[in-house]
């Protein structure tokens, strides 16, 4: 929740300056663990894309790479969004409790929102951070 305010930014990542969705978990990875495990490739801010324009889903097999795959999210856990049905898992965040989560999004700061139907919907995956409780 520090990072609550922070302005969105695209492919940032310093709480309090500026970030997006990813630079969320990859400043909490800072956070915790120091260096960045790897560089994101260059990504769209758009979350209607509705094509695998890179051939894959970036988001989540870098996600499947560095942190640990769980079936059920619990508070500290990252939250994998597909947001279009069609297109790649685009957007992620936080769970801070059973129905709340952190994220950040174009036009708006990072803010905790409610897990609700909406968002249950279009997880594509959850993940913990490695070694985390």
């Amino acid at each position: 929740r520090a990072w609550a305010g922070t302005p969105y930014l695209h492919q940032a990542r310093a709480r309090g300056a500026g970030c997006d969705c990813l630079g969320l978990i990859r400043g909490v990875w800072r956070d915790l663990y120091g260096a960045q495990p790897e560089a994101p490739p260059p990504y769209t801010p758009d979350w209607n894309e509705r094509s695998f324009r890179s051939g894959g889903e970036p988001l989540l097999e870098a996600s499947a790479r560095w942190l640990t795959s769980i079936e059920a999210p619990a508070p500290g856990s990252v939250l994998v969004f597909r947001v279009v049905q069609d297109g790649p898992a685009k957007h992620c965040g936080i769970a801070t409790g059973t129905e709340r989560f952190i994220h950040a999004y174009a036009g708006r700061t990072v803010v905790e929102s409610v897990f609700g139907g909406w968002w249950r919907r279009r997880l594509a995956a959850s993940f913990d951070f490695p070694g985390v409780e």
